[in-house]
């Protein structure tokens, strides 16, 4: 680990009196800053601060070890910063994790218009649908769809996720059409992630639905949903990025087409906004930038959709 870095933590923990007011004072996560506290002692081989709930206070050691902090951290200031300022010259590695069908429909496309724009940088982009702790996995930038973010996370608004509700046409005319959220009990309903009922949460005007629904599959994966929707298994609510393509071939209708499944948000989450490497902040801009302009995304974000509901 960067001993600059950790001795600037180190140093801020100090000045500010408590590692959650150092986080919120370096932009960084109170994971980090807490691992790299630790990495501080383990380098000393003691410990550095009396902590309890209340307050902190340094040890003997550690307030040589701060003295010291600070005199590595006046000369790093005077060792003038040899960042590339051209696009071109750019490298590094970036290190994301995103969920299959995100990565599936939007990643595919938008990271490879990234690397034609960078190409001097490296992305390994790793496929989980679980929350991963990117200090202990070493991941720059998560991207992540949800409408509870944790509140000591670090993250970057990127874009509007729409859902539909949908299902294969050989289902419905078995089972018929629901007109109503609250037909949804009577059916077949894919659900995410937890096995049991969940709840599916509409909007028809200012009138709010949240619907218990259950059915026999159940998946922590919306892209096995979607390819058991295909099949003609249930009813599916699903990411409309995904969805699209088979809505306008036919394979999929969508049902409940009045009511507006809730809306989440697609952010980038960072384990610190502290020094970012040039290479990562390069695809956390191009990111912002490609999602708010790239006319492959909206055509995959049901723009049409969101203003019939009046969703921005």
């Amino acid at each position: 680990m960067d001993k600059i870095k950790a001795s600037e933590v180190f140093v801020t923990i100090v000045k500010q009196g408590s590692m959650i007011k150092a986080a919120d004072y370096l932009g960084m996560s109170r994971a980090m800053v807490t691992r790299y506290l630790n990495e501080m002692e383990e380098w000393a081989g003691v410990r550095l601060l009396h902590r309890t709930t209340r307050k902190q206070s340094l040890t003997s050691v550690g307030e040589m070890v701060y003295e010291q902090s600070l005199q590595l951290l006046e000369m790093a200031e005077r060792i003038p910063a040899n960042i590339p300022k051209e696009r071109h010259q750019i490298s590094g590695l970036v290190r994301i994790t995103s969920s299959q069908s995100l990565a599936n429909s939007i990643l595919s496309v938008a990271i490879c218009e990234f690397m034609q724009r960078y190409p001097l940088i490296a992305v390994d982009l790793q496929i989980t649908n679980q929350t991963v702790n990117l200090v202990e996995e070493r991941i720059d930038i998560a991207l992540r769809i949800t409408n509870h973010l944790e509140p000591n996370l670090i993250a970057r608004s990127l874009a509007t996720c729409l859902s539909v509700v949908c299902a294969h046409k050989d289902y419905l005319a078995k089972k018929g059409i629901p007109q109503t959220p609250d037909e949804l009990a009577q059916h077949q309903c894919l659900t995410y992630r937890f096995f049991g009922r969940s709840l599916w949460e509409f909007n028809l005007g200012d009138e709010r639905y949240s619907v218990p629904v259950g059915g026999n599959l159940s998946a922590n994966e919306s892209v096995v949903l979607l390819q058991a929707t295909l099949k003609g298994a249930g009813i599916s609510l699903q990411p409309y990025y995904s969805a699209k393509p088979y809505l306008d071939n036919g394979d999929l209708e969508q049902v409940l087409s009045d009511y507006q499944a809730q809306p989440m948000g697609i952010y980038a989450v960072l384990a610190s906004r502290q020094n970012m490497p040039a290479a990562v902040r390069a695809l956390l801009d191009f990111l912002v930038e490609w999602f708010s302009s790239s006319p492959y995304w909206f055509a995959l974000s049901g723009k049409s959709l969101s203003e019939s509901f009046g969703v921005i």
